[in-house]
């Protein structure tokens, strides 16, 4: 399996839906074959081992939370290995962030939600994000 990837850049996208032929292509372009994938239980991704990945499920409906976590301890060890807390905690970041833009119409979101990930994946803040901001567009 793949090894943990952390600091990797954030890919948002706005989907027509979730059915497994949207979302394909967008795993495909973005996460290397073979590596472990964490999920929920969402039918959408149970095909993920066939498509040459890696796949383990936290069960929302099951209740497997642990510590404030949606995450499960597999060998009984205290350590939760498998967890989305880092998917929930992005999905957290970004409706913060839309919070105050309401009604957002379904046109304009795109360009929204490149901004959180230009802006999020530039792991900068103040005076530095300008700089990132200006280079990606000039690129």
């Amino acid at each position: 399996m793949g090894r943990l990837r952390r600091g990797g850049d954030v890919v948002v996208r706005m989907l027509a839906n979730v059915q497994q032929a949207t979302i394909r292509p967008v795993i495909e372009a973005n996460i290397a074959k073979g590596a472990l994938v964490h999920t929920d239980e969402y039918d959408a991704y149970a095909r993920l081992e066939g498509w040459g990945y890696g796949h383990k499920t936290v069960c929302h409906a099951r209740g497997e939370y642990a510590r404030g976590e949606y995450a499960r301890d597999e060998d009984g060890d205290g350590f939760c290995e498998v967890h989305v807390n880092t998917a929930e905690g992005r999905w957290s970041l970004l409706r913060s962030w839309l919070r105050p833009h309401r009604g957002i119409s379904q046109e304009k979101l795109p360009a929204y939600l490149g901004f959180f990930q230009l802006v999020h994946n530039a792991r900068r803040r103040g005076k530095a994000l300008l700089g990132a901001l200006v280079a990606a567009l000039v690129a």
